[in-house]
């Protein structure tokens, strides 16, 4: 007897085996894994709790804040606009938002922004968590900065800040804000539920993070100068934030959208579909392509680790990542867990959500079995 909710092609039935296990085990407290094929959902389950006393079921329409993956829907506005030819990846920023060549900055390319090589990869200090909910604020702020690395030469994850760098342009070409231009062009087009900026009609939907347990260990150790402390810390993150009101309405379009495994999966699929969905063009197949232009192949200095990006989202690496498949696949993750991959090659989008967070920046070892069962599935269907 199945133990989770929703429905799965019996070819998919392994998968759901492995996610029902988790649930058996304790290890998920509440989550949802939607896997679609030609853009049509074959898995879409969930199951569990949305709150840590196990009183609220984890329902179809449950939403959470996944963290990084937001950063995908950002990606794909700014592809959006690329398409339409409003948006050019090797233009200068400045040439859309003049002020950003304060300081060192005028040579910064939009492709530098969407591939986390910029180095603007967090705020100077003194900032709080609050200074970033005023996007235009906290835009301008970025604006006046000094790059922290020399631009264009090495990845420095762009934590926090992604969507309020991307969303300054869509700001600046559009006149709408991120969020807006979300819902406008993406999420109501699809029918998906996904916000960048949830409003209060949706709290009693949204289920509570569990924060990590993370090891004791002491930052103030480590070089305050580095990219890695100055972009983990400015702002610092508390997990306990995400449950007010002020947080979720934001529209930080780095780490702060709430939705679901299905609504994740909804949106993604049109690039695995290829740039159309629901009879649809959303992306020229060529728009697609520059997904895959290579940025940064290395050591990032926010994360260290050894990561590798295209435009607007990561690209396999085997070696630090071997349960992304290799080919034409593009893919990211949520602190805590949560994870979105498009394989091109086989017209496949992988999305899982979840509240109990891993200890990881990057996947989780529940994500990586659900990651392995079903492309180990779709090896043998297909």
């Amino acid at each position: 007897m199945s133990t989770s909710s929703g429905f799965c092609r019996d070819e998919f039935a392994g998968v759901r085996a492995v996610f029902d296990e988790h649930f058996a085990s304790g290890a998920e407290l509440g989550a949802a894994l939607c896997v679609t094929v030609d853009g049509d959902p074959v898995l879409d389950l969930w199951g569990g709790y949305a709150d840590p006393a196990q009183t609220i079921p984890w329902a179809a329409d449950t939403l959470v804040n996944v963290f990084s993956v937001t950063k995908t829907m950002t990606a794909l506005c700014a592809l959006l606009l690329v398409d339409r030819g409003e948006l050019d990846l090797d233009r200068r920023v400045a040439h859309y938002w003049p002020e950003f060549a304060a300081n060192g900055k005028a040579d910064i390319e939009v492709r530098h922004l969407l591939s986390h090589t910029s180095g603007v990869s967090g705020w100077d200090k003194p900032i709080e968590l609050a200074d970033i909910y005023d996007t235009e604020a906290a835009a301008a702020r970025l604006a006046t900065q000094a790059p922290w690395w020399e631009p264009g030469t090495a990845s420095g994850y762009h934590a926090i800040n992604y969507g309020h760098l991307i969303g300054e342009l869509v700001r600046r070409i559009t006149g709408r804000s991120l969020g807006r231009f979300f819902a406008d062009e993406l999420a109501g087009p699809l029918g998906a539920d996904f916000h960048i900026g949830t409003g209060p009609e949706h709290a009693d939907r949204i289920a509570t993070l569990v924060a990590p347990e993370l090891p004791d260990f002491d930052l103030s150790a480590l070089d305050q100068d580095s990219v890695l402390i100055k972009t983990l810390t400015s702002p610092w993150l508390e997990v306990s934030e995400t449950v007010t009101p002020a947080w979720r309405a934001a529209e930080i379009g780095a780490i702060n959208g709430h939705g679901n495994a299905r609504s994740v999966a909804r949106v993604q699929s049109l690039i695995a579909n290829g740039g159309e969905l629901g009879g649809r063009r959303f992306l020229s197949p060529a728009t697609i392509e520059l997904i895959f232009r290579e940025q940064a192949d290395g050591l990032d200095l926010a994360l260290l680790v050894p990561l590798r990006f295209g435009i607007g989202y990561g690209l396999p690496r085997p070696s630090t990542f071997p349960h992304i498949p290799q080919g034409r696949v593009c893919w990211w993750a949520g602190y805590g867990g949560s994870m979105v991959v498009n394989d091109l090659d086989r017209r496949i989008t992988f999305a899982y959500t979840m509240n109990r967070m891993a200890t990881g920046l990057i996947g989780s070892d529940r994500c990586d079995s659900y990651l392995a069962a079903t492309f180990d599935t779709v090896g043998q269907v297909r």
